[in-house]
């Protein structure tokens, strides 16, 4: 997964500006404990961001994005 697909399959998902925030502020105990963006810096790929944005929220990913 390229890093502009995990952006835009957040965007879809929670709105340009919740996504943004979500990315920001919520820490993920899927990633470790680092927020989206931490472990983006940190070098973890966007394939396994987004396996843990569905983990954390499967209520709220659409299933067409999962």
């Amino acid at each position: 997964m390229r890093l502009t697909d995990l952006w835009d399959r957040l965007d879809r998902t929670f709105g340009p500006e919740y996504a943004a925030s979500v990315a920001a502020d919520q820490v993920l105990p899927q990633l470790d404990g680092r927020t989206i963006v931490a472990a983006l810096d940190a070098g973890v790929p966007a394939v396994t961001v987004w396996r843990a944005v569905v983990a954390a929220y499967p209520d709220r990913v659409p299933g067409r994005l999962r």
